[in-house]
């Protein structure tokens, strides 16, 4: 599939979830012996946001801070299917929202649309380069700040999100390709 895509004739997208929240994102940290280093956070807000992202850093996504369910992914897969230029490969995981009935329910339309859902074998994250846009997003283009309010962190978000392709970039390696 990453032959066909980087020859042109399909587009392919990486698909998944993630939660940003105000308990905030501290993968590693350092400090000095006697300084104290802190991020403020508060408990129970979160945005769960859905993203479709390519190689070539085109995105499409959404936020809610309602569960995402198969219902959720039905409406932005649906979505996505109208704007299809070319036959469309979607590479996701196998989330029990991603193989939901209800999402199975559409797999003839959206193949009639040209759009074709591919599952990844269990336990193989690291064969779904979006992934690394939910690692940018909480390590790099949120900043501290961020977090203090629910507004703050889901206006940081969704700005971030849209400037992914504009202004904000992921060098996806083409090494398996």
């Amino acid at each position: 599939m990453e032959q066909q895509s980087s020859q042109g004739s399909i587009d392919l997208y990486y698909g998944d979830e993630s939660q940003v929240s105000t308990q905030g994102y501290v993968p590693y940290g350092w400090q000095f012996k006697d300084e104290t280093v802190c991020i403020q956070v508060s408990k129970g807000k979160g945005l769960n946001c859905f993203a479709l992202i390519s190689r070539d850093n085109r995105t499409q996504w959404g936020t809610t801070e309602e569960n995402i369910t198969a219902e959720f992914i039905v409406g932005q897969l649906d979505n996505f299917s109208f704007q299809l230029t070319k036959p469309t490969v979607i590479v996701l995981d196998n989330a029990r929202v991603h193989t939901a009935d209800k999402v199975r329910q559409q797999l003839s339309v959206w193949q009639n649309r040209g759009l074709f859902l591919f599952y990844l074998p269990p336990y193989s994250p690291h064969l779904n380069i979006v992934e690394r846009l939910w690692k940018e997003l909480k390590a790099r283009w949120l900043r501290p700040q961020d977090y203090q309010t629910k507004d703050q962190l889901f206006l940081a978000v969704n700005l971030a999100l849209a400037a992914v392709g504009k202004d904000l970039f992921i060098n996806f390696s083409n090494f398996n390709i």
